[in-house]
């Protein structure tokens, strides 16, 4: 049986990738679908999702070649294959804005994906995690990645070896002036 949890940062491509895998005979379970307002609470403005009672509802719906899609899949504590799909910052940037996103919003995602706040999180949380770049890539190629780390091949997709944060610091940091 392979539970696949496809996460990473809104605007990656985990719905488009989790598409393409079901041609592959995946069953995708979209958490932003599943998430009902039974597994919410507010915080401040914003609706904040329950992991532990989100995953409690998950649990019994998961089957063999199974794919939780949603950019909190990694914090359900479903334990199998973890695979994070990273996409440079500008890149990002121009998705989620695409996406009607506000400036501020897209930056906020723009900034956790340069601080891999999403890879931090599952590697704290699971053995098996992997990174995938979907930077200028389509839903095809970068299924066809997945399926090549769910067939074993996973050392080029072993996490640490992506990193926006120069990226990200030339382009939001140094431009700054903190001096008169």
């Amino acid at each position: 049986m392979v539970v696949l949890l496809l996460t990473g940062t809104p605007g990656t491509g985990k719905t488009s990738v989790a598409g393409e895998l079901t041609k592959h005979g995946f069953k995708v379970i979209h958490l932003n679908e599943a998430v009902g307002d039974d597994y919410l609470y507010l915080e401040g403005d914003c609706k904040v999702v329950d992991p532990l009672a989100l995953a409690e509802k998950i649990r019994p719906i998961v089957e063999v070649d199974s794919i939780i899609e949603g950019h909190l899949a990694h914090l359900l504590g479903i334990k199998e294959v973890v695979i994070v799909l990273r996409t440079a910052p500008e890149e990002l940037r121009s998705r989620l804005r695409g996406k009607g996103f506000s400036e501020a919003k897209a930056g906020e995602n723009v900034e956790a994906e340069a601080l891999d706040v999403v890879l931090i999180e599952a590697m704290d949380l699971y053995d098996h995690v992997f990174e995938v770049d979907t930077t200028g890539r389509t839903a095809v190629e970068t299924a066809e990645d997945v399926l090549k780390i769910l067939g074993g091949k996973t050392k080029e997709y072993a996490p640490g070896r992506i990193s926006w944060l120069n990226e990200y610091f030339e382009q939001n940091i140094a431009s700054r002036k903190y001096l008169p």
